[in-house]
């Protein structure tokens, strides 16, 4: 798609993209270090967004991330699962590739907005 303008959901997911890349370790460790380490790991997750996978005889048993990061991943799944949802989406995403859209201040000004 050279050439083409990318779209708001392209530049967010750029930066989405490169923001995980840089910021986000995902750490694995056993369940009896885990609950040495239980309040630092909580502190860890809900401050720096860290994520831990945690082990039971050496296989991946839980996940700790921070509530927001896991409200998160339930609203997106929430968006991905809705059919009508994600069509709406890709048709807003083609009208603003091909132009069929307003600025915030054309709106103001037809809806006679002094904002």
């Amino acid at each position: 798609m050279e050439g083409e303008r990318a779209g708001p959901w392209d530049v967010c997911l750029t930066f989405c993209t490169e923001l995980c890349n840089i910021k986000l370790m995902i750490q694995t460790l056993p369940i009896t270090k885990a609950r040495e380490e239980l309040t630092t790991l909580v502190e860890n997750a809900r401050l720096r967004l860290d994520e831990y996978i945690i082990t039971v005889n050496g296989y991946p048993a839980a996940v700790l991330m921070s509530a927001a990061e896991f409200e998160s991943w339930k609203e997106t799944l929430e968006i991905l699962s809705d059919p009508k949802l994600m069509k709406a989406i890709k048709e807003g995403e083609e009208d603003f590739k091909k132009g069929r859209y307003i600025t915030f201040e054309q709106l103001k000004k037809d809806l006679k907005l002094h904002v």
